[in-house]
């Protein structure tokens, strides 16, 4: 049977999924399973390891059956959300702790504290980053300082550190392979974005002990071989990425300029800056896109991070239950002309991009007796666009051109409402492509390009097809005024939090 297949493995914030795609870059077979979102405590939030592994083995065993089995699959990329945390003993492969999951706010303190020591501006340098606690390095210092023994453990190399990619990396290979990538490590706030490799001034700052790092590898190329009892013949890992920026490889988005947004727990706006970093002066991320091989330049990107835009709607469904399912907010959204004046800001873990504040809590205004679900499940979807079309005007606001059309994938894209909306409040036309799972298809795209699957990138752009192009449809004068009462609910919501 021909290996004419391509399996990534995308493991998300709220589910582990696989897709095989063919050569044409359309999915064969897919496969979703959720898992538990834990909540310790107030703008914490943690996965248990074992489930993210469990649950991505299992999809992946899945599709390789439903496509007839592994002698289909030539190559397995990997995907992930990038910032979330694990360490995990180098012995056993166990799990010292809950991984810490990249809305999490719990290190909010020890960021502010390296703040207050003037080392934000060596930080933004050397990573592109801004010192906050969305990123890995505080998290690991957290996991071992919360248990006695754990950091003497990292010191003498007893324990490992990997964002998602490297645990999944290590439990496929059967501890073998202890590797991440460029565009994973970028989001660490321990990696020097120009030298690509990990920064020993920085870990000391932050206090990660060297042992538990990965070796760095290019985004694609031979990582290893999956143990051949997991899916009956080995299968060679081919690549690694975090999973905005597959979404930007799966969008075709290489050359200098070009911009995409994705809509999952999060909404992800990245612009293609080239093979250099570009410095932001208005709240956005420099950030390494990929490597495509040894020794080769990264390209980078001018990042937006939104923390909450699906993640939104998943609290209309668990929180409120005002619908049963996430699609249902679309229906319930456009049962009103609009949300007669109720603005929510989404700030539940904080605001990300351009604000970053990690006080900042979720504010519903605007309320009236007239006030229903419809008009709040509205102002649900209105928040997720304006808070990318504040993160498209900060790129502009740092010389960036204003985009001819903004490419969406992701789950909410799957929304007329929510893209016309969009396409409104940006004043942008908003290309939505034919496969939206564009965030596993990158990694699918970067695992063949490594294997001579694809030939070159030229290739792979003959393969984007459009789906629905949402044109803008509202007047200036009422663009303004949304826009205008956004802004102002935002202010509200900022600073509400205190520090501990």
């Amino acid at each position: 049977m021909a290996a004419d297949l391509i399996l990534a493995l995308d493991q998300g914030t709220t589910s582990s999924r696989a897709i095989a795609f063919g050569r044409d870059g359309r999915p064969v077979a897919t496969a979703q399973q959720p898992f538990e979102q834990r909540f310790p405590q107030p703008a914490h939030v943690t996965h248990d390891p074992e489930a993210l592994w469990s649950s991505q083995l299992a999809v992946a065993r899945e599709v390789v059956a439903a496509v007839g089995g592994p002698e289909r699959v030539a190559a397995i990329g990997i995907t992930n959300q990038r910032e979330t945390t694990v360490v995990w003993d180098r012995a056993t492969g166990a799990p010292v702790a809950d991984a810490i999951v990249w809305q999490s706010r719990i290190t909010a303190a020890r960021c502010e504290a390296l703040r207050a020591s003037g080392l934000e501006p060596l930080f933004r340098e050397r990573t592109g980053l801004t010192l906050d606690a969305y990123f890995s390095g505080p998290k690991i210092a957290h996991i071992l300082d919360a248990a006695p023994g754990l950091r003497e453990r990292a010191e003498g190399g007893e324990l490992a550190f990997g964002t998602v990619d490297t645990f999944l990396l290590w439990r496929l290979t059967g501890g073998h392979v202890h590797a991440t990538d460029p565009s994973n490590a970028s989001r660490t706030l321990l990696f020097d974005i120009r030298r690509l490799a990990w920064d020993d001034e920085l870990l000391g700052h932050v206090g990660v002990p060297r042992p538990v790092l990965p070796d760095i590898r290019p985004t694609s190329g031979i990582l290893g071989e999956t143990r051949p009892e997991l899916f009956g013949r080995a299968i060679p890992i081919a690549a690694l990425a975090g999973d905005q920026q597959a979404a930007t490889f799966g969008q075709v988005a290489f050359a200098p300029g070009e911009v995409k947004n994705t809509y999952g727990t999060g909404a992800f706006l990245l612009l293609n800056s080239g093979t250099r970093p570009v410095a932001s002066e208005h709240g956005l991320l420099s950030t390494v896109l990929w490597q495509l091989a040894p020794g080769a330049p990264a390209s980078y990107a001018l990042e937006g991070s939104v923390f909450m835009a699906g993640a939104a709607v998943q609290w209309l469904r668990d929180g409120l239950r005002a619908i049963a399912t996430a699609p249902d907010v679309e229906a319930l959204a456009a049962s009103v002309e609009d949300t007669g004046g109720v603005y929510l800001v989404p700030a539940f873990t904080g605001l990300g991009a351009p604000h970053w504040d990690p006080y900042a809590r979720g504010t519903l205004i605007g309320l009236t007796r007239g006030t229903g679900l419809p008009e709040i499940a509205r102002a649900t979807l209105e928040s997720i666009a304006y808070q990318v079309t504040d993160v498209v005007e900060a790129m502009v606001a740092d010389g960036a051109p204003r985009p001819t059309a903004l490419r969406v994938d992701g789950g909410a894209a799957a929304n007329d409402l929510l893209m016309q909306l969009q396409a409104d409040v940006l004043d942008v036309p908003v290309e939505r492509p034919a496969v939206l799972e564009t965030t596993a298809l990158g990694a699918a795209y970067l695992a063949g390009l490594a294997i001579g699957f694809w030939r070159d990138q030229a290739e792979l752009g003959a393969t984007w097809a459009l789906d629905r192009r949402f044109e803008p449809a509202m007047a200036a004068s009422r663009r303004e005024r949304l826009l205008d009462g956004w802004h102002r609910a935002v202010e509200r919501s900022k600073g509400w939090a205190r520090p501990e």
